[in-house]
């Protein structure tokens, strides 16, 4: 079975850990761990991580996460992940033994959250531009300029973009990733044109200035890839290899289906550095994420400690709670329901809006078409780490970047979660998180959503479909009363 295995090493060993100028490897980390149990193994290409401790600002148990909480980056404070193997059936607990481990936690596949194949769009990217206002937010200076805007997903073709909109795709080289473990990444900005690429397309509608960070988290599926147009997104067995439910097309070279949620982890603590490095008074990052664990398998049972579907404690959900503290805008798509997954492993059977997609410290995103039609394949909640989920919708289904053909739409909740980004990251170019905290930005866009239902909230749309218009008055009133 895949794992992290969480430690807790000397003090000098988790401050090199930290510094981006120290090469310190899995081996130097665990040795021990390896020697002392049989089964163990140890990937040696992915570099340990420092994983932050959350810290209850009122003292007391800082889980569940919805509770006001610091974190704490200190040598004596953080912990240590590696990644690696164990043998199957229970083995987590003699691992779990030793004084140094603070836990094992499940290693999933994290795949794309799917597009569905095959249908008609509803409208195109100038309605969803009308529909967020966009005019009027550049009228207002929100536009992205200044603000870092992360795409996590499978690599972004900025000229693919920029050929779409119609203007200039800034790319922060500097600032991009490339994944551990020895998968070849092309240079940023210059993957091949699909899933990634429809995200920082649809999120750039509304913040045209912005500055991409590319995170190729998962392997490329391309629109090269895709069959003639069919009419669901299910993943088939077929004689030479599986099918993906992202694009319908093969799936990459390997043997998963997707990346792993340790690459997650390891792609947060790269942006992490990102915050730390832009001025505090200053702070912008949005983190866009339309990819999940959408599958119970690779992962501990709900209840497990080392589960991570529904468990606030698991280490990739601890620093999706610290980039948040920080200052970043983290927001997940919703998924897609029921959905069988690549290979065939099966959905969640019920509530699958599941880990870091219902993190109560980042923003769950459902999807609508430009009409206001809630998108069937929309996840509704409740979600696994907080019920109230998904928190908002926004728009899918349209025609825009063409990452997977002439014809063929953005759509699921992969396409709403960047539309919403693209909306997060112009806010943030007059509002940074000195300002406005994430946490305050968040209950902004659900108070002034437009409501979908006669109850408020609701499992479907959340608090309803993002308002531009309310939230840039809600920002005015903000700014007449601080003055």
């Amino acid at each position: 079975m895949r794992v992290m295995i969480q430690l807790r090493p000397s003090p000098d060993l988790v401050a090199a850990v930290a510094d981006p100028s120290s090469k310190v490897t899995a081996a130097d980390v665990a040795a021990g761990l390896v020697a002392e149990l049989p089964g163990v193994e140890l990937d040696p290409a992915f570099a340990p991580v420092t994983v932050p401790r959350p810290v209850a600002r009122a003292g007391g148990d800082p889980l569940p996460l919805n509770r006001p909480l610091d974190v704490s980056l200190a040598p004596g404070d953080a912990s240590v992940l590696v990644r690696g193997t164990i043998p199957d059936g229970e083995p987590a607990a003699g691992v779990a033994l030793r004084p140094d481990v603070v836990g094992v936690f499940a290693d999933p596949v994290v795949e794309p959250s799917p597009v569905p194949v095959g249908e008609a769009p509803v409208g195109d990217w100038h309605d969803v531009e009308r529909l967020l206002g966009v005019a009027g937010l550049h009228a207002e200076g929100l536009d992205g300029a200044s603000v870092a805007l992360a795409v996590l997903d499978t690599g972004v073709n900025a000229a693919h973009a920029a050929r779409r909109l119609g203007r200039a795709v800034t790319v922060d080289t500097a600032r991009c990733w490339r994944p551990p473990g020895g998968r070849s990444a092309p240079a940023p900005g210059e993957s091949g044109v699909g899933h990634g690429t429809m995200c920082a397309f649809d999120a750039l509608i509304a913040a045209p200035q912005a500055a991409l960070i590319d995170i190729p988290l998962l392997p490329p599926v391309l629109s090269s890839a895709l069959p003639p147009a069919r009419t669901d997104a299910l993943s088939h067995a077929l004689p030479g290899g599986a099918v993906s439910a992202v694009t319908g097309g093969p799936l990459p070279d390997g043997p998963l289906p997707g990346g792993l949620l340790s690459d997650a982890v390891a792609a947060f603590a790269h942006l992490r550095g990102v915050l730390e490095a832009q001025p505090a008074e200053t702070r912008a990052l949005v983190v866009s994420n339309s990819w999940g664990s959408f599958s119970p398998e690779g992962d501990f049972p709900a209840g497990h400690p080392g589960n991570y579907s529904d468990n606030a404690a698991h280490p990739f959900n601890l620093m999706v709670a610290a980039l948040d503290r920080m200052g970043a805008d983290v927001l997940f798509a919703a998924g897609d329901r029921g959905r069988e997954r690549p290979g065939g492993r099966r959905p969640f059977p019920s509530r699958p809006i599941a880990g870091a997609n219902s993190h109560p410290r980042a923003l769950s995103v459902g999807g609508v078409d430009v009409n206001g039609a809630r998108l069937g394949c929309s996840s509704p909640g409740p979600g696994r780490l907080t019920a109230r989920k998904p928190d908002v919708c926004a728009y899918t289904r349209f025609a825009g970047s063409r990452a997977f053909g002439e014809g063929a739409a953005d759509s699921g909740t992969s396409a709403a979660a960047p539309v919403a980004a693209g909306l997060v990251a112009a806010v943030r170019t007059r509002w940074p998180a000195s300002l406005l905290s994430p946490a305050q930005l968040r209950a902004l866009l659900r108070r002034t959503a437009e409501d979908r239902s006669e109850v408020g909230f609701d499992y479907d749309y959340g608090y309803g479909t993002v308002d531009p218009g309310a939230i840039v008055a809600a920002l005015d009133r903000r700014s007449r009363s601080a003055a």
